[in-house]
């Protein structure tokens, strides 16, 4: 009866721990679901910064960081009794940490792309802004019909191709098409300099755009004014979230040491210009640490495991610079550090490294480690203030050590403005150098030394033949691989390098008198002048148009967009279709339009190879080039197709084809075997499409009177037989001929000329043809792309070319302007030099960066 007893109780008692156990699970369980709004706020952010890779290998971030981090936000974040309280000060104190944590190891570009990201991402998944809003807004629209006629002169053709696809996109943008007429309000949007004022002013604002939200009317201003969607982007992330998610921490080494340990290397990810070495010393030298130093490189690797080994026990810092240009050591790198002990490593012990972004780096140190990005200065008074800080400039015997001090210094400064001018054209894009060159302070550093030394050599006559070609051809022109670069280099070192810079008063840009070459003074006396200069410097002093400033914005919002576009997965398009659906209408859209491929037999017998005619050669090339790429086309489209009814597996290049044609754009497969193109999926359909009908007229009709140039797909073979046609006619070796260019004043002939090839479908950029003086001239106000007269491509005797002021205009096919060589000798991008009359100097539109285009991008 005892042990029955005693059982009773034992049994009572393990009853009721049992329903105290449940009900306070009910209690861990009640209070853990009232934390489910930060759980599912924190699992957005983490896919945020987890997607940041795909826009550069570099940002990689690690689930335990980010859980370190949660964690760290709990401890540090304000506590409150009110459960609603305490959730929203931990979400925002927690996305505040996040952000200023990230963007530590963003560069500048993409830092307002994190917080426009981190506002889309909540503001999506809490169903404020859909799904296909967000995807116009990033592509632009993907409908593929042709739209139809602009309705006002003013209207870019980009700007109304993308308001006609808004308006397919779903019911409450209908009408905005139809507000664009001359006399309504979007004419002062499109004029004003901040349009999304207009836009959202209720007495401005079109009828068309009242009861959109602020989003939305993002969308309009990015068809409207692309140039002015980053501004508003800001203004909209300031709205929505607040103004500390776009103001980004400054560069704090002392910050991310603090973070760091001896396991978590540091890495500095650079950007052309940028050198962090110089303030690493520095800190180095505050911390009382010794830094051992080591450029990677081939054969450098065991002397880098030395260092490592010794500098664990020692507690001094290492630094690895370069490690991109040592790709195939970094695995072994990452080795060394998983196997590093913390407990047998001194405390005091730090790796820095230095790196370009490379997809080849360790994605497990980056995760491991500390980033930080340190960017060169921008703009004109910070780069002039930089390199007057710089070494041997800041030296007071070299900067007073000349033996002509007045010439030198003069002439000093002229070179580090120059300096400053060719980094910030970079800026530009391809209106700035076809490619980007990494031109760095020891390119500086040379010419300047070199500047002295000639001085010193010849005070009074100073050699100005030798230090062009040293600076130009050599230290800056060393670096320059393309043909129109080295011209524009030479050119802008001109009027720097030249006797006039000696004279008082000398102005460095004709179009802003203001900007003088310094007096010969201290160099303290000069440093403050420079620090006078304007913080913002107008297009014109880098050699630019105003529109530059447009061009530039542009690029940087389209930029932006792209990038945007690869954090994105396959969610829903159009009107909330499915991706397999919106996929499937354009595949059948574009086999409908698709025509036969042409038939070559046919072709051969009626344009036979003929030695008078080498038109009939190119005809047939030109089709079995077209035949090619229509076959993979096609054959892509209907592997689609059947992919998406489930009769046929999806492989990884189909899987890129669907995804490239699903956001609108055009697929690499078709781009590989295409001639190039920077259109849309829907203006590169229809531009095929033009190219296939104006071969089928010459077939039909027979060789045409004027010629699409832009339509040709090798159009370097084009020239080629024009230039054979008039060799053999004339019995002329064809390597004696060159070009010459006319454009005629009947710009609708009737006949074949004599000699030569009528040709049209061009495009100028960075300036516009006068019909009136019929010669180049500035361009209009925000017209950035004009099309250019019927041009007659003449071949004639290099003795016999015409006489006439003339600029040497290079024609590229596509707006990115630079190419490869391929196997056939010829760029993939430059097609020939056209001279265009002018009563400019050439050196005028080199410095415009005026180029003549086959095709734009929309």
């Amino acid at each position: 009866v005892q042990v029955l007893s005693a059982s009773k109780q034992l049994s009572n008692e393990i009853a009721q721990k049992q329903l105290t156990a449940e009900t306070t699970e009910r209690q861990i369980d009640e209070a853990r679901l009232q934390y489910v709004p930060v759980a599912f706020q924190t699992a957005i952010l983490f896919f945020c910064i987890a997607d940041l890779a795909n826009i550069d290998p570099m940002y990689q971030y690690s689930l335990p960081f980010f859980i370190n981090l949660f964690r760290a936000a709990i401890s540090k974040s304000q506590k409150s009794d009110d459960i609603a309280e305490r959730i929203l000060i931990l979400n925002d104190f927690f996305m505040e940490m996040l952000y200023k944590n990230i963007c530590r190891s963003l560069f500048e570009k993409h830092k307002l792309l994190f917080s426009f990201l981190l506002t889309m991402r909540l503001r999506i998944t809490t169903g404020k802004v859909s799904m296909s809003d967000y995807r116009f807004l990033m592509t632009g629209g993907t409908a593929m019909e042709e739209p139809p006629a602009k309705p006002a002169d003013w209207v870019p053709d980009r700007c109304w191709l993308e308001i006609f696809k808004l308006s397919k996109l779903e019911e409450i943008y209908q009408a905005i098409p139809e507000s664009f007429t001359s006399e309504t309000p979007e004419v002062d949007a499109y004029d004003s300099g901040d349009p999304m004022r207009c836009l959202e002013d209720i007495r401005k604002a079109p009828q068309s755009l009242k009861g959109l939200t602020q989003f939305q009317k993002l969308m309009v201003l990015r068809c409207v004014r692309p140039d002015r969607v980053l501004p508003a982007v800001l203004t909209y992330v300031t709205a929505e979230i607040g103004e500390k998610f776009v103001t980004p921490p400054p560069f704090d080494i002392a910050g991310s040491y603090a973070d760091s340990s001896t396991t978590s290397p540091l890495i500095f990810i650079l950007s052309p210009g940028s050198d962090p070495s110089s303030a690493l010393y520095m800190f180095a030298t505050d911390k009382a640490r010794e830094i051992n130093s080591l450029s990677l490189g081939q054969g450098q690797g065991p002397k880098a495991e030395r260092l490592l080994a010794d500098a664990t026990q020692s507690g001094s810092w290492v630094l690895l610079q370069n490690c991109h240009l040592f790709a195939s050591w970094m695995p072994k790198l990452d080795k060394i550090l998983e196997q590093m002990d913390p407990k047998a490593t001194n405390v005091e012990f730090r790796l820095w490294l230095t790196s370009y972004p490379s997809d080849k780096f360790p994605v497990s140190i980056l995760q491991n480690s500390v980033k930080i990005t340190n960017e060169a200065p921008q703009g004109l008074r910070m780069n002039l203030e930089g390199s007057y800080l710089m070494d041997p400039i800041s030296n007071e015997e070299f900067f007073e050590g000349c033996k002509n001090p007045q010439a030198f210094k003069r002439l000093l400064y002229a070179l580090c403005f120059f300096h400053a001018v060719i980094q910030e054209r970079r800026l530009f894009g391809p209106l700035g150098w076809n490619i980007p060159y990494e031109f760095t302070q020891n390119d500086l550093r040379i010419s300047a030394r070199q500047l002295q030394m000639f001085i010193d050599e010849s005070p009074e006559q100073i050699q100005f033949k030798a230090i062009n070609y040293l600076a130009g051809e050599c230290n800056y022109g060393g670096r320059v691989t393309e043909a129109q670069d080295r011209r524009l280099l030479m050119t802008l070192l001109l009027d720097y390098y030249n006797p006039e810079v000696l004279k008082p008063g000398y102005s460095l840009c004709p179009e802003h008198p203001d900007f003088t070459v310094l007096p010969a003074s201290s160099w303290e006396e000069s440093l403050e002048m420079i620090r006078q200069t304007p913080m913002v410097t107008p297009p014109g002093i880098y050699g630019f148009h105003a529109n530059a400033n447009l061009t530039r914005e542009q690029n940087e919002t389209y930029a932006m967009m792209e990038n945007l576009l690869l954090t994105v997965g396959q969610a829903s398009g159009a009107g909330g279709t499915s991706p397999e659906e919106t996929v499937g209408e354009a595949a059948n859209d574009i086999l409908r339009r698709m025509p036969e491929q042409f038939d070559l037999v046919q072709v051969q017998k009626r344009y036979p190879t003929m030695y008078e005619e080498s038109m009939n050669t190119v005809l047939v090339q030109e089709l079995t080039r077209f035949n090619s790429l229509t076959r993979v086309i096609v054959a892509t489209l209907k592997d689609i197709q059947k992919a998406i009814q489930g009769l046929l597996l999806m492989s990884s290049d189909l899987e890129q084809v669907f995804l490239s044609i699903f956001n609108g754009k055009t697929p690499a497969m078709w781009l590989a075997n295409s001639y190039p193109s920077l259109k849309p999926l829907g203006g590169y359909t229809n531009d095929l499409i033009e190219r296939l009908k104006f071969f089928q007229a010459w077939i039909d009709n027979g060789i045409p009177v004027t010629f699409w140039l832009s339509g040709i797909y090798f159009t370097q073979a084009f020239t080629t037989g024009a230039a054979q046609n008039f060799a053999r006619r004339y019995t002329i070796p064809i390597d004696t001929l060159v070009f010459d260019f006319d454009m005629p004043q009947d710009q609708q002939p009737v006949a074949k000329p004599e000699n030569g090839v009528y040709c049209y479908g061009l495009f100028l950029e960075g300036c516009k043809w006068d019909w009136s003086e019929w010669e180049l001239a500035e361009s209009d106000l925000k017209v950035l792309y004009v099309s250019v007269p019927l041009l007659w491509i003449l071949p004639c005797k290099k003795a016999e070319l015409r006489k006439f002021p003339w600029y040497d205009c290079p024609l590229y096919k596509v707006s990115t302007r630079k190419g490869v060589l391929s196997t056939t000798g010829h760029s993939t991008n430059f097609v020939m030099p056209i001279k265009l009359r002018s009563s400019h100097p050439e050196s005028h539109w080199v410095k415009r960066g005026v180029a003549m285009l086959t095709q734009l991008d929309a």
